[in-house]
């Protein structure tokens, strides 16, 4: 499985002096968390933009899929993927030791996310067999990038992660197989099985960047503290959530999945409990980070509540997941990378703050507001998109000149 001894280097090294680099002026192409970090945060505001205003005016073109397709698949493909993108791209040549890749490779990977975008809008001057072919293929070249990097590092204990890009193409190409009219039924398993490898790349990298900066932050901050990783209970909740998986692709709504999340649930549970979560209130940089995976075990609960009882409070399980925990672990990891690897340092703005709070709260609005208030549904569902919109354009605000700046301590990067 991928693993990464030095992943704390992804955004703890220290600010160093100014040295007598040149320093350039256009940046946004010089590492690969600038231009994904920034794509996924415009996805973020102006994609939830363009959902919410389907839904509030039903207007959408006739002749393509609808609204709903287009919005659960671009939030995964286009918004997490970027995200990922854009974390891959930098952890792989701190793994490696190599370097960042050159600006060229960058641009044009670049430029094959936002044809794919292109392609899937509801105005795309494409047919639907050219759209799936445009957007199929960012992942598979992402892939081929960062795995010809592990390659040649000899780097082969990162190498499953390469399976794990090409399992999402493949939830990407089932639901491309329905849109296109040559299966009837199998966009709802790629949909699934995209949600599930998010989950698992959660799970996996989460587990080992959240108690390392936890130990490290607190170190600095004259508070150290011990945290037990017991390798068998590291091995279960990664096999617990390879099991909801498998188990999601074959009886997706039956009680064997319920089961399965509800032991997902308590391993993830006490995993993240083990962390000292209740000491990071001092840094929000931090307890962002354990509120982005406390959302994995709620989710995972509500959702065998729901399976197994059909309780109403876990009729939006699935949005625990999306929107709690993938958003919020994709907000935590983007301002802390952005931070460490433009040579500023790790605090956070009052405005990445409130960005938190108010991600946090979109997230507690669209999960819990119709279950609790079914009269409401339509109102929360709105407010939580005006929440997640203003989260991510207070990220643009603070950390838009941040991406496209030069380092802060003049080094290249």
């Amino acid at each position: 499985m991928p693993a990464s001894p030095a992943a704390p280097s992804l955004s703890e090294r220290p600010v160093q002096r100014p040295t007598q680099h040149p320093i350039r002026r256009f940046v946004l192409f010089a590492y690969g968390f600038r231009p994904f970090f920034l794509l996924a945060g415009l996805f973020a505001v102006f994609g939830v933009l363009a959902w919410l205003l389907a839904f509030a005016h039903g207007v959408w073109p006739a002749e393509v899929p609808g609204a709903l397709s287009w919005h659960a698949h671009e939030m995964l493909f286009a918004f997490v993927v970027a995200a990922i993108a854009g974390f891959l791209l930098t952890a792989v040549p701190n793994w490696t030791g190599r370097g960042g890749f050159g600006p060229p490779l960058l641009i044009a990977l670049t430029l094959l996310w936002l044809t794919g975008r292109w392609a899937m809008s509801p105005l795309f001057p494409f047919g639907l067999m050219a759209a799936a072919a445009l957007d199929l293929a960012f992942l598979p070249a992402l892939a081929v990038l960062i795995g010809g990097q592990l390659l040649r590092a000899g780097n082969y204990r990162n190498l499953p992660i390469l399976a794990m890009l090409l399992a999402f193409t493949a939830a990407n190409l089932l639901i491309h197989l329905e849109r296109t009219g040559i299966t009837a039924d199998t966009a709802q398993a790629g949909r699934m099985l995209a949600v599930n490898l998010t989950l698992l790349l959660i799970v996996l990298i989460g587990g080992r960047i959240v108690p390392s900066f936890t130990l490290s932050t607190l170190r600095r901050l004259g508070q150290p503290v011990e945290i037990a990783q017991p390798r068998t209970l590291e091995i279960a909740c990664l096999l617990s959530v390879l099991a909801v998986l498998a188990i999601d692709l074959a009886s997706p709504d039956g009680s064997a999945a319920g089961i399965a999340a509800a032991v997902a649930a308590v391993l993830n549970g006490v995993r993240l409990g083990l962390w000292k979560g209740h000491r990071t209130a001092a840094d929000p940089l931090l307890w962002v980070l354990h509120v982005g995976y406390l959302w994995i075990p709620l989710g995972l609960a509500l959702k065998a509540v729901w399976l197994l009882a059909g309780a109403e409070i876990g009729l939006n399980w699935l949005h625990a997941l999306t929107f709690g925990a993938f958003s919020t672990m994709v907000l935590a990891v983007m301002t802390r990378v952005a931070l460490g690897h433009t040579g500023r340092p790790l605090r956070a703005a009052p405005a990445t703050v409130a960005s938190y709070v108010l991600l946090t709260l979109g997230a507690l609005v669209r999960v819990f507001g119709p279950a609790l208030f079914p009269a409401l549904t339509l109102p929360s569902i709105a407010a939580a998109g005006l929440l997640w919109m203003t989260a991510f354009t207070l990220f643009l605000a603070v950390y838009g000149p941040i991406l496209l700046r030069p380092r802060a301590d003049g080094r290249p990067g």
